[in-house]
């Protein structure tokens, strides 16, 4: 009887809890959630030397954060750092890293501050945020191996975001970004079917929903906000709708060795 008791008492908890977070999320929708201070704040942003990794380290340096930035093309962290520095970033520290080699990360990690969850774990601070992507929710025709990787990191971030909840590590947050289509190199000639409804998003706002969810601390940043509807849909439907008719793809625009 009594472990009957205590699953029953368990489902209602998990409804309760359930409810509480729809209701947060509806009236955050509708108030603006408060924007935590990251001024002195420790940024490590990898793949910082182009792209999204740069625009995400100008807009951190502006906002007073000490900036530690890795990227295995040297001249382009070295010239982001400069940017940075000139953006009103007090304290700059670039490092040539290849973070798919284990050996480099650490090399580098020894460099810098040695045990990036281990400290947070320890300090019971910190925010860890993954970039994803919609095909790390869903696969798509003629990109299996880039929805593999991208499938990859939103279960990891995932992963980690629940363990450090159950260990009741509060002070760690996570943010799992996924976007659509960003308007980057590795996606030059891309569109999609319904570009009012689904656009290609330019690196600019991108970065700027990033940030501000961020500083919000959401969990979950999907853009454009439609995306949230499909990947309810694709839920609670057996046959739910696919984001693979949503792409047109051509081929020069997906090279798998640029995919990392």
């Amino acid at each position: 009887m009594a472990p009957d008791l205590n699953s029953t008492k368990d489902l209602f908890v998990f409804l309760g809890k359930s409810v509480f977070s729809v209701l947060e999320d509806m009236v955050f929708t509708l108030i603006p959630k408060p924007q935590k201070n990251v001024a002195g704040e420790i940024v490590l942003i990898t793949g910082a030397g182009s792209g999204l990794g740069r625009l995400l380290a100008l807009k951190f340096a502006s906002l007073g954060s000490v900036l530690v930035l890795w990227d295995i093309n040297k001249e382009g962290t070295e010239e982001t750092c400069e940017m940075a520095q000139a953006a009103g970033a007090t304290r700059v520290y670039a490092y040539t890293c290849d973070c798919s080699q284990r050996e480099e990360v650490y090399r580098v990690a020894d460099q810098t501050y040695k045990a990036f969850l281990p400290a947070m774990i320890a300090n019971d601070h910190g925010h860890l945020v993954c970039i994803s992507s919609s095909a790390g929710l869903t696969g798509v025709n003629g990109l299996a191996d880039y929805c593999a990787s991208k499938f990859a990191a939103f279960g990891f971030a995932e992963a980690v975001f629940a363990e450090t909840v159950a260990q009741k590590h509060m002070g760690i947050k996570t943010t799992i970004v996924c976007p659509l289509l960003i308007n980057t190199g590795m996606f030059e000639g891309c569109t999609t079917k319904f570009p009012s409804l689904l656009p290609v998003l330019e690196p600019e706002y991108a970065v700027r929903k990033i940030v501000d969810a961020i500083l919000q601390e959401k969990v979950y940043l999907y853009i454009p906000r439609v995306l949230y509807f499909l990947v309810f849909l694709k839920r609670i439907l057996v046959l739910g709708p696919s984001f693979r008719e949503l792409y047109i793809a051509p081929e020069k625009a997906w090279k798998p060795e640029e995919v990392r």
